[in-house]
């Protein structure tokens, strides 16, 4: 199984928590996306959006990092990633897609790239396009937190969930870009549980073999 990333891609950071929680050890392909490797035909041949996360598990390749986990749930369900009920799935579901289809495109390589070339913006523009997308996005997500009263350590209850896959890498995203997230009580009690787990541990970027130093 050949799992292609990059160090500091959150999608690809969302994909290497869930294997350490799954106990699943890929070999690891960098794909350098400043250096423009993803455009590449080899690359664009295995996954013709030119974006990682990309998995080979040697019969089919996947893309896109919930597809991939949520393959991994189905492929070997322990430890569970969702809750049992289908409204809890649905709300840790909603958690997830809230921050990978809401808050993470809009801070993608791809995006801030046209927003230096093509719309004249310096990197002081760049990183507070990226705080204020940041910071209402993850407002709301602890604002959710709050209603629906369910979670605990982790974003849903006492162990980890796919909410908190794509939390965490949110955050080390907001810290790059100096957003604000002192405010968000519950954020930060998970970001704390989350920190002393083994799992998001490994797979924080500053510990992957393609990290830039």
């Amino acid at each position: 199984m050949q799992f292609y990333g990059y160090f500091r891609s959150s999608a690809a950071y969302r994909c290497r928590i869930a294997f350490n929680l799954k106990g699943v050890r890929p070999d690891f392909v960098p794909i350098h996306l400043r250096k423009g490797a993803q455009r590449e035909a080899s690359f664009l041949q295995l996954n013709p959006h030119g974006l990682v996360p990309a998995l080979d598990d040697g019969q089919h390749v996947l893309t896109q990092s919930l597809a991939i986990i949520e393959w991994l749930e189905e492929t070997r369900p322990d430890p569970p990633l969702l809750p049992r009920s289908p409204a809890d799935r649905a709300h840790v579901r909603a958690l997830a897609l809230s921050i990978a289809c809401d808050i993470h495109p809009l801070q993608n390589l791809r995006v801030l790239s046209y927003l230096r070339a093509k719309l004249g913006q310096d990197q002081a523009g760049v990183d507070a396009w990226c705080r204020n997308w940041i910071e209402t996005g993850l407002g709301a997500y602890d604002a959710t937190l709050a209603q629906a009263g369910t979670s605990g350590a982790f974003s849903f209850g006492a162990t980890p969930t796919l909410a908190d896959i794509c939390l965490m890498p949110q955050l080390f995203s907001a810290d790059r870009f100096g957003a604000d997230t002192r405010g968000l009580a519950l954020i930060e009690r998970i970001r704390a549980s989350c920190d002393a787990h083994p799992a998001f541990a490994a797979a924080h970027p500053a510990r992957q073999p393609d990290a830039e130093t």
